[in-house]
């Protein structure tokens, strides 16, 4: 029920209490006015005992009926009282139909019991008002009884029609309730799923910063193992050559190849501090970055290296290209640190929306569904290129058989460098 609503019951209700003191009033200050209508001194009485009588009957009602509410068979005693009194008053004076009217508004609140039955104490009423406004009763000619029969039907048509449209404006008013009730009810299902989406939208948030926080970590530690310690590993690789060799020229040699990794490695730790960008490709594409990291490799180990480029060459964006880059070092350190390969090939091939990269070696393979534990001196290997890869929406695949080589292709979707 809206707040107009409450507002219009309370009068209704003000109205209902109050309303039989002021229309008997009313009837009261008429009648003594036209006291022709009462001529007899014992009919004065008799009405004023009978006003006495329904003051009585109303104050009795007004504290009875604040601890009753609704029908009770208590108010149907009290609605008959008073429609007997009003009766005796308007038969005794005309004017005191006003007083009988006041059975019209609270007939539904008084009498329990199915419509039908309610709508004896209107008609009831109706009986009164027109005998009063037929003339007066008793009646005295066949005329009058002619008029009060008129008026009666009249009175009960209006009284149907006005019940009527105040039963269809009841029902509106309580559809009404109803959808603002129904209206209620879904604001504070909305509000509460907007309260849990915000609560869920900040676990998310919390959710994507600590997922990026491991992501970086991840990236940070394969740009380290493919930067600085596949560096350090190669350093130490000339060096240990050095120390086995008697040859001063060999040595020197191998020295200054360990000097340019270090100076090598040395720009690639400086470079993934700015943004973690391969040194190799800050004035190459990834054709040219990879030939020349296949030629270094191979002068470096000493092993048979070729690279190949398939399929209309792209300007690769930079995530694609380091990415690409990273697998084939990782690939190429793999080769050299555990399958004793004499030849491996690298072959790029651009082919449409995608790219593909394929390190192939015939060194010792080895079994992938059980591929060996990674060590303390281990890197991340497959896990790491696989990871890569994933990571710009790829993917990974490794074909080998122990004592027939091994094969590692990438595919990675082609985008194009931002311009």
């Amino acid at each position: 029920m809206t707040v107009a609503d409450t507002d219009i019951e309370r009068r209704w209700e003000l109205f209902r209490r109050r309303g039989p003191y002021g229309l008997l009033g009313i009837a009261t200050i008429l009648s003594a006015a036209a006291g022709e209508l009462t001529p007899s001194t014992s009919e004065r009485k008799a009405a004023a005992l009978l006003v006495i009588a329904a003051l009585v009957l109303q104050l009795c009602w007004g504290r009875a009926g604040r601890t009753r509410t609704g029908p009770t068979p208590a108010g149907a005693v009290y609605y008959t009282v008073r429609w007997a009194i009003g009766f005796a008053l308007t038969w005794l004076n005309p004017f005191f139909a006003f007083y009988a009217v006041t059975g019209y508004f609270d007939a539904d609140k008084l009498l329990p019991g199915p419509k039908r039955r309610v709508r004896i104490g209107p008609f009831a009423c109706s009986v009164v008002v027109a005998g009063s406004q037929a003339g007066g009763m008793p009646f005295r000619s066949t005329a009058q009884w002619a008029v009060f029969a008129g008026l009666l039907l009249a009175n009960n048509v209006l009284l149907t029609v006005v019940g009527n449209l105040s039963a269809q404006e009841e029902e509106r008013s309580r559809a009404r309730a109803a959808a603002i009730s129904e209206l209620e009810r879904t604001n504070a299902a909305l509000q509460q799923a907007l309260d849990e989406n915000a609560a869920l939208h900040a676990q998310l948030l919390v959710q994507a910063r600590e997922a990026g926080i491991a992501d970086e970590r991840r990236r940070l530690a394969a740009e380290i193992h493919d930067t600085i310690a596949q560096g350090l590993t190669g350093i130490i690789a000339q060096l240990q050559a050095v120390v086995s060799t008697p040859d001063p020229a060999v040595a020197h040699e191998h020295v200054n190849r360990a000097a340019d990794l270090a100076r090598h490695s040395l720009g690639e730790a400086r470079r993934s501090v700015r943004n973690l960008a391969p040194v190799a490709l800050d004035h190459d594409g990834l054709p040219e970055a990879l030939r020349k990291s296949v030629a270094q490799w191979a002068e470096r180990t000493g092993t048979g290296a070729e690279f190949t480029l398939t399929g209309t060459v792209e300007d690769l964006h930079a995530e694609v290209s380091a990415t690409l880059l990273r697998i084939t070092q990782e690939a190429l350190a793999n080769a050299s640190r555990h399958a004793s390969a004499s030849r491996v090939g690298v072959t790029l091939s651009f082919m449409g929306d995608e790219v593909t990269l394929d390190v192939c070696d015939d060194g010792r393979g080895f079994d992938p569904s059980a591929p060996p534990r990674r060590t303390g001196t281990g890197g991340f290997g497959l896990d790491g290129m696989r990871a890569r890869a994933e990571r710009i929406a790829g993917s990974l695949t490794v074909e080998s058989e122990p004592g027939y080589g091994t094969a590692v292709s990438a595919r990675v979707p082609l985008v194009r460098h931002d311009r």
